[in-house]
């Protein structure tokens, strides 16, 4: 936990206006340290994080499928994630299918439905970084294959995967392009051109 908490912090930074430090210091890394298991209790917070998010009308339109390293869920999903993902998130302790109900039960498209997965996914992760937890967010996925692994129906898509576990040091990453892009500072817009109208 030492490490993960010490590299959050170091990788916090200055915000234009005060902010949670937990968002300011929330950032995605691709290296995890393939030995921690997940904190069972941890991911229970984490999804319940999700549970409670705000969606349209209450329709929480929302699914996940949740993978444990070692399992064969975990290495289903490994193998339908695009280029470089599969290279790092085997040594993530969790994967996690983000997925949207598109389609009520009367088959009536839900046109919220990926906004509110998207909101459910956010306070996903700042409960994960609360626990001492990162998470790395994926839309290189193969989605039909997900669809046909895990008997995914028709009004549900899935729509990216998270990553979730204990942060590791960049240099295990061995490839020197990985290394430096988890090295990389934080880069945002600032407010003045994000605010279109701000009176």
């Amino acid at each position: 936990m030492t490490l993960t908490t010490t590299t959050a912090v170091t990788r916090a930074d200055e915000t234009s206006a005060p902010i949670l430090e937990v968002l300011a210091a929330r950032w995605s890394p691709r290296s995890y340290d393939p030995t921690v298991a997940i904190d069972e209790q941890a991911l229970a917070s984490v999804l319940e994080a999700g549970r409670w998010s705000p969606s349209m009308a209450n329709t929480q339109p929302w699914r996940f499928i949740v993978a444990r390293r070692g399992t064969a869920a975990f290495d289903t999903i490994v193998s339908n994630l695009m280029g470089f993902n599969q290279a790092w998130t085997p040594n993530a302790a969790v994967l996690i299918v983000n997925i949207a109900e598109t389609t009520d039960p009367d088959g009536k498209p839900r046109g919220m439905a990926a906004y509110d997965l998207g909101q459910a996914v956010a306070h996903m992760s700042v409960q994960a970084h609360h626990e001492g937890l990162h998470v790395h967010q994926m839309s290189g996925i193969v989605a039909e294959g997900l669809r046909e692994a895990f008997s995914i129906p028709e009004n549900l898509t899935a729509l990216t995967v998270t990553a979730l576990g204990t942060i590791d040091t960049p240099e295990a990453l061995g490839e020197e392009g990985a290394i430096a892009r988890e090295k990389a500072p934080r880069e945002r817009f600032p407010l003045d051109e994000i605010v279109l109208v701000n009176e």
